[in-house]
């Protein structure tokens, strides 16, 4: 089953150089593939994004919003992708 559906991977697509300096993917299956070796995760709600730092340990200090944390995609469905590599 896949985790990642098309949604997410286009956000991905579309947005990974706000994480990245250069393309890490350019289709969806590449996409797919980093984001099943990152094991990045997607979260239902920001409350949720909130939780995921607080469980590993992540310093959010520096945020004034963690949803504005490079490594946090929103998809636009009201869910978020987080990619920590």
């Amino acid at each position: 089953m896949c985790k990642y559906d098309d949604l997410v991977l286009q956000c991905f697509l579309q947005n990974q150089e706000q994480l990245f300096s250069d393309r890490v993917a350019s289709s969806p299956e590449e996409a797919q593939a980093f984001l099943e070796d990152c094991m990045a995760v997607v979260a239902d709600s920001a409350e949720e994004v909130a939780e995921y730092f607080e469980q590993e340990g992540v310093d959010t200090d520096g945020y004034d919003n963690i949803l504005e944390a490079e490594e946090v995609f929103e998809v636009g469905d009201g869910r978020y992708l987080i990619v920590e590599c």
